[in-house]
């Protein structure tokens, strides 16, 4: 970008800044630093909180190079401070809403009602620094890269390469946060402001390329049926669970009606890690008997998902629940991506799943009315479920074939601490050297076009 484009920019800047606080939400700072400007890409410390045709042109005017992707990232993060789309909520719930606070120890948090302030350093917001140069407190969201708007993420797609990126938000910042606000309304205006700003503002800039995820409510299964066919409607590609759809920590038969309802409108599910087992949700049991005895729940302690997921990572408990409550006979077509649950552990827990649901199986259903699953649990795995692979799970490349590379998807996690932004090249060429071209394909491309139905001329086969 050239000195002309910089100074037409910095003139948007100042034009931003005598804006009202009303149109502009996203706090602007006075200077620049070497994260807001280079010749290759240019960030934006202010952004308008809805796009403008004026702002698509001058992207398409800048992109003037062919540009040569390598990649789709089917694990990326939507950083943003929560001003940017809180003003969409309606105004009796303005006060129960996230708003950025300055931290007393510095940098910037995040302050909602019925939780201590979260520090933004907690983000893991380091894409763009070194090792040498990143810290883990005093952290300022704007002084990182992916934390603009539409038009900078989609230069710094172009920057390092990639076609598209699927876009969760901060889990923990976002969606786990939320939760905290008492009032259950609030609380669900605050999941629809989110959606149709991620829809409507965000991703509309570029639908083809910005693959936004609807977030489900942590509240009831009609409030997730609600909110599951308005984000259809948006037309979102897909969407982000944190719990089971009846809102609480373990499966129920009710939430067939949203796996059914999801499968009827095609639409993809994804689960961030594990589903969320945090403040209230800690305490709940991990799965529900049909005749469950108290007494017997006493003396055994640790129930028969417990069991299976205890020489797991916190997914392990995830997966079993799933695959024990049956949906997957109930479901033979449903499938469920889990991002960022790390790899390289599933093939030898899916051994370990085998074996003590074998084990467990049988006193679960003499005293508690368990129905044995049809399969082995590591059937289920190889047939239900896809995973994220990141720069450095080589092992998990290694013992692809346990699960199958069609079900294995590359991330970046992108403005992440594990992401190499913008060097991701290097990282993906070490982790597919030992692919065939056609395995590779699916890896950083396939897999995800097909089970989000993107544009297969993201990145097209060519091998």
């Amino acid at each position: 970008m050239g000195e002309h484009n910089r100074g037409h920019n910095v003139e948007r800047l100042a034009a931003w800044r005598e804006t009202s606080l009303s149109e502009t939400v996203w706090r602007l700072a006075p200077t620049r630093t070497r994260l807001d400007w280079s010749p290759e890409i240019c960030y934006f410390r202010a952004t308008m909180p809805v796009h403008t045709p004026h702002d698509m042109a001058t992207y398409a005017q800048e992109k003037t190079m062919a540009m040569s992707y390598d990649f789709i990232s089917s694990d990326t993060h939507l950083e943003v401070l929560p001003e940017r789309w809180t003003g969409r909520v309606p105004a009796t719930y303005r006060d129960s809403m996230p708003r950025t606070v300055p931290h007393p120890d510095g940098g910037d948090a995040i302050y909602i009602e019925g939780a201590p302030l979260f520090q933004v350093a907690y983000l893991d917001l380091r894409a763009g620094r070194t090792s040498e140069d990143w810290k883990p407190f005093d952290v300022r969201v704007e002084d990182t890269a992916g934390v603009g708007s539409a038009e900078q993420r989609l230069r710094e797609q172009d920057q390092d390469g990639c076609a598209a990126e699927v876009l969760f938000p901060n889990m923990q910042a976002g969606p786990g946060l939320w939760r905290n606000i008492a009032d259950n309304a609030a609380y669900l205006a605050t999941i629809r402001a989110y959606n149709d700003w991620l829809a409507q503002d965000y991703c509309a800039v570029d639908p083809k390329r910005l693959i936004g995820l609807g977030v489900m409510p942590m509240a009831t299964l009609d409030d997730s049926l609600k909110e599951l066919e308005h984000c259809a409607k948006l037309g979102f590609k897909g969407v982000v669970l944190s719990a089971f759809p009846n809102g609480m920590a373990y499966p129920l038969p009710e939430d067939d009606r949203f796996w059914a309802a999801a499968m009827d409108m095609q639409m993809p599910l994804t689960v961030h890690v594990a589903f969320n087992r945090t403040g209230k949700r800690a305490e709940q049991p991990t799965f529900r008997y049909p005749n469950e005895n108290p007494d017997i729940l006493r003396k055994v302690r640790r129930g028969l998902v417990d069991q299976m997921s205890i020489l797991g990572l916190p997914a392990a408990t995830s997966f079993s629940q799933m695959i024990v409550s049956g949906v997957f006979d109930r479901f033979p077509a449903l499938r469920i991506f889990f991002a960022e649950t790390r790899l390289g552990w599933v093939p030898f827990w899916m051994e370990e799943a085998d074996f003590w649901y074998e084990r467990h199986r049988h006193w679960a259903q003499r005293y508690l009315g368990f129905q044995p699953i049809k399969r082995q649990p590591s059937e289920y795995m190889k047939d239900h479920f896809l995973f994220s692979v990141q720069g450095p799970e080589h092992v998990a490349i290694e013992l692809r074939h346990h699960l199958g590379i069609e079900h294995i998807m590359f991330a970046t996690d992108f403005p992440h601490i594990e992401c190499e932004w913008p060097h991701t090249r290097p990282d993906l060429e070490r982790l597919t050297a030992t692919l065939s071209a056609a395995e590779k394909y699916q890896l950083i491309a396939g897999n995800v076009i097909d089970y989000f139905s993107l544009d297969a001329d993201l990145l097209p086969h060519t091998a």
